[in-house]
């Protein structure tokens, strides 16, 4: 098989990717090792940026996140004893959209038949080949047989655990990692949020995060030990919990349900560079991770997505190498961006194991001055809604 472009992965960036070279006439094909059920499985955030949702826009595929996603003008910071609000609409004149990435994930797989989006799934022993030269190749076994898809163009969109990060020899490599000392215990409950914007909060007992999927369906966090195991958490005990960090306002409108699902997340800020080497290049989680504390991960994926299209459309288009060979130092630029704000906003919402009260008087006097400083939070609101790309 031969195609211009092989896309590694069909999580949403993969897919995005897909779609957005498709509607350019280059031919291209996406591989999943998962199948189509398992990926629309995986819970992940729900805060999309304005970026992202033009994208969704730019391809037509926007029509059920306008009517089932959750318009946001601004979001909540609390201290324990008030809330912050940060009116990211007043601030920067744009909104964020809450919709879940499994929703956004469907909308993608579903419209790939009808517009020639080739996908295959349950792709096994992927195997990426030659990226330093101009004809690169991938091979991957499906029903048993092995296959070979011969390309121009490599993009891994395959997840920190992929195989297409690990194609990119240890020679030009390099890791910058920060694992945090706790995770985030998450529960998902089919009941109305306690606050119709999304609240992060900064307790004695730790963090916490009110936030929500639709008018019917929330998703709270709170942070613990990675000591922790998720079976020692009744919902009892959660709902508890959050009760007391998000504070007796949040806690008077929290309506307890059944969990739908409750797990445990690391976090951890982690950039690879360079996100190009050869004939491949990276995107989303294959070449950073950030913290779920400020909403970046998914839409640092979009951004990538992005500034990948917009490479590989000039390539194919009007043969302009240079465009391929800087996307690493454009998307960089941007991911470090995300990753400051990621990694400031969890330095200033969580409890560090190693802070003493100098620490907590820093996170207090942060405080302070967000609420009593536009400059401060039209600074939190232009990061939060979405940096330019």
């Amino acid at each position: 098989m031969k195609r211009q472009v092989a896309i590694i992965g069909a999580g949403p960036a993969g897919l995005l990717l897909g779609h957005l070279l498709k509607s350019e006439g280059i031919d291209c094909v996406v591989l999943e090792r998962q199948s189509p059920d398992y990926v629309l499985s995986r819970i992940r955030a729900g805060v999309l940026e304005q970026g992202t949702v033009a994208m969704m826009e730019r391809l037509g595929l926007d029509a059920r996140m306008k009517a089932e996603g959750l318009p946001h003008d601004g979001f909540n910071l609390a201290d324990g004893e008030r809330l912050i609000r940060i009116d990211i609409k007043a601030l920067t004149g744009k909104q964020v959209m809450v919709y879940g990435q499994t929703e956004m994930t469907r909308d993608l797989m579903d419209a790939r038949e009808a517009r020639g989006l080739e996908v295959i799934y349950q792709a096994s022993d992927v195997a990426l080949h030659d990226i330093e030269s101009d004809t690169p190749s991938v091979t991957y076994t499906k029903d048993g047989a092995e296959h070979r898809i011969e390309a121009r163009i490599i993009v891994g969109c395959d997840g920190f655990h992929g195989p297409s990060r690990q194609a990119i020899p240890a020679s030009v490599a390099r890791h910058f990692e920060r694992v945090y000392p706790f995770g985030w215990l998450g529960i998902l409950s089919d009941v109305p949020p306690c606050n119709h914007e999304l609240i992060y909060a900064n307790h004695e007992r730790g963090f916490a995060l009110a936030s929500q999927r639709s008018h019917t369906r929330s998703r709270y966090y709170v942070d613990v030990p990675l000591t922790e195991k998720v079976e020692d958490w009744s919902d009892d005990r959660i709902w508890d919990e959050l009760a007391i960090r998000l504070g007796p306002d949040a806690a008077a409108h929290i309506t307890r349900g059944p969990s739908l699902e409750k797990s445990i997340a690391p976090l951890r800020s982690y950039v690879f560079e360079p996100m190009r080497h050869g004939s491949l290049l990276l995107c989303g989680d294959a070449a950073h991770i950030v913290p779920p504390t400020g909403a970046k991960g998914l839409n640092l994926a979009a951004s990538d997505v992005h500034y990948a299209a917009e490479a590989l459309i000039a390539f194919f288009g009007r043969n302009d190498a240079e465009a391929v060979i800087s996307y690493s130092d454009k998307a960089l630029a941007r991911v470090w961006k995300s990753e400051r704000f990621s990694w400031s906003l969890t330095r200033l919402m969580h409890r560090f194991p190693e802070d003493g009260p100098f620490e907590r008087r820093m996170q207090v006097a942060e405080l302070d001055y967000i609420a009593s400083s536009e400059a401060a939070q039209r600074s939190i609101a232009e990061n939060y809604v979405g940096l330019p790309v």
